[in-house]
């Protein structure tokens, strides 16, 4: 029985070289001396032809050419009937009389013995053939099938290196291709920006599937597309910058990649550069880029969202004309690639709702600052960056009836909705306790302790609650620290003062038998008073005494500046937001 295509592609992958085979030429020279045949063949058969992977004694032009069609082929023959074929003149047997290479070398008489694979199905058959008619002893005819045992035993050894040769490549792949997606894995789950996520993917995409890409996603289906694009060579950055902007201004080609994956549902390959749709490519500055980035076989992979299962977009992967198409291992991982990235522009969408959510909460609990006369006051909030959306941070500032002003800034532990609530709740207990009461500010956060822990409020906080009177000096300034940085003072002449003072609990802890203290401090008019909390002045990568140090400094350079322009020039010394910042100026003016 023939053995199936694939197997013969494999044998012949391996013993039919561009010249014969040196193991099978051996076995054919066997044959030529030991029992005088003028021509030994080793020969593999297949559906449409005859290969020679081994031969002595066979003239020019076939000894050269080493392939002939099945219609030139004795040995077929042995493939037909399943055994080993004897004939002392071919001429004579109706099967081979008229085969023209009676003719064409001269060939009459032929034996042909069956060369087996593991299966026992045949590849090939070992032949002797004699220019003139010839009886083949019974010897020549066991000598000639024991030599195709050997060729069948060399043609089971190559085929178990063969296979054992590709499962370990395809162990290979599967390995690099697991490491491919845990990479991207891991690199989308950092961030939540969707953009960030789309050039993370770009780049690692890039440096083990494909040359280069295109990525366009839309949070939802119909929605403005936001497009990268990546390239293997560094040199090809500007062309792929250039080529993400015209293509997120060319809707038309964008919506034909959508298109193409959302009808399949999955990828789509090509191994011929995709003619059709480079000949959709309408930008004729688009054509020319794709052109040299190389547009050989291609690929297009759908991003599909895993929790509403809408296609959000599409990965264009390319490689240049030299390269082979995609393989199937390599469209599995590329639809791998399209869920996970379908699951960033997700959590990138849910991240951005919940943000929205949570800060426009915490900026509804926010004060509005009073126009209060010979005080000016200036306030910013802003949420971290990354990480999740908000805190508990807070300002906030009123007058009282005796005309004293009290302002504070505190921070609710936590990063969620929940903390900005609870500083809502926090915020409103403060203003309560304190409005109207002539008491000092260790006082009233001893109050507020109390009132916390008796009506079971889940909050755990830090905050400066500050009282400010006017003096025949100016202004005099009570203020109560629960485990808060220190306030700053920056003076008329510009120096800056660190309010220091002995730490002392955050508010929400079971409350004390000692009351909280106050300190006083008497303060000239032209000053400004700095409340803020930890976000601006520290995070993992700088303690909070140099954060303060690097504040105090740049206080004391923009002395001179608006309220405004000064809030802002202090925010600068926190160029990675990992925390929520408040911060409240407090100019005496």
């Amino acid at each position: 029985m023939l053995a199936d295509p694939p197997r013969l592609r494999s044998v012949r992958r391996i013993i039919a070289g561009p010249v014969p085979d040196d193991a099978f030429n051996r076995v054919a020279m066997l044959v030529h001396k030991l029992i005088d045949a003028p021509m030994g063949v080793v020969c593999l058969v297949d559906e449409d032809r005859q290969v020679l992977a081994g031969h002595v004694g066979v003239p020019e032009p076939l000894a050269s050419a080493r392939e002939m069609p099945l219609t030139h082929s004795f040995s077929r023959h042995v493939v037909i009937a399943g055994e080993m074929q004897v004939v002392p003149d071919v001429r004579d047997d109706p099967r081979m009389c008229d085969n023209p290479m009676i003719d064409e070398i001269g060939a009459i008489a032929y034996v042909g013995a069956p060369i087996t694979d593991p299966d026992g199905l045949i590849v090939g058959v070992l032949c002797a053939i004699d220019q003139e008619p010839r009886v083949w002893t019974p010897s020549e005819i066991a000598l000639i099938g024991e030599l195709a045992e050997v060729c069948s035993s060399e043609v089971c050894l190559r085929i178990a290196r063969i296979a054992a040769e590709e499962a370990r490549r395809a162990a290979e792949s599967a390995h690099h291709q697991l490491e491919l997606l845990a990479e991207l894995t891991e690199s989308l789950a950092a961030t939540m920006d969707v953009e960030e996520a789309m050039r993370r993917l770009g780049g690692i995409v890039t440096a083990a599937l494909a040359d280069w890409c295109v990525v366009a996603v839309a949070d939802d289906p119909g929605g403005a597309a936001r497009v990268s694009a990546a390239h293997c060579d560094p040199d090809r950055a500007a062309d792929m910058a250039r080529l993400a902007e015209l293509a997120a201004g060319s809707h038309a080609d964008l919506r034909t990649m959508i298109r193409a994956v959302r009808a399949r549902g999955r990828p789509v390959r090509s191994a011929d550069g995709d003619a059709e749709m480079r000949s959709r490519i309408s930008d004729a500055e688009l054509s020319e880029i794709t052109a040299r980035a190389g547009f050989g076989a291609s690929m297009i992979v759908p991003v599909v969202s895993p929790v509403r299962r809408l296609a959000l977009g599409a990965i264009l992967l390319v490689n240049r004309p030299d390269r082979p198409a995609f393989s199937a291992a390599e469209e599995w991982t590329a639809a791998e690639v399209g869920r996970r990235a379908g699951l960033a522009v997700e959590n990138g969408r849910l991240y951005r709702e919940q943000r929205h959510v949570a800060e426009v909460l915490q900026r509804s609990l926010l004060t509005e600052l009073p126009v209060l006369p010979g005080i000016e006051l200036h306030a910013r909030y802003l949420p971290a960056q990354d990480g999740a959306a908000v805190g508990g941070d807070w300002y906030d500032a009123f007058a009282q009836p005796d005309g004293s002003v009290v302002v504070a800034v505190g921070d609710v532990s936590g990063h969620d909705i929940e903390a900005a609530a609870t500083m809502g709740q926090l915020r409103n207990l403060i203003r309560g306790d304190a409005y109207g009461r002539d008491e000092e500010p260790g006082a009233l956060l001893t109050a507020l302790d109390q009132t916390l822990h008796g009506l079971r409020v889940p909050a755990s906080a830090t905050a400066v609650l500050a009282r400010v009177r006017t003096c025949w000096s100016g202004y005099e300034v009570g203020f109560a620290n629960a485990g808060h940085p220190p306030p700053l003072l920056l003076l008329p002449d510009g120096e800056v003062q660190v309010w220091w003072v002995p730490p002392e609990p955050l508010l929400g802890l079971p409350p004390r038998d000692e009351p909280r203290t106050t300190a006083r401090r008497f303060v000239p008019a032209g000053s400004t008073l700095v409340l803020y909390t930890d976000g601006l002045v520290e995070d993992r990568e700088q303690l909070l005494d140099d954060g303060i140090a690097r504040l105090s400094t740049v206080l004391r350079d923009n002395a001179s500046r608006p309220g405004d322009e000064l809030c802002a020039r202090l925010l600068e010394i926190a160029p990675r937001r990992s925390d929520d910042i408040a911060l409240l100026l407090v100019r005496l003016t």
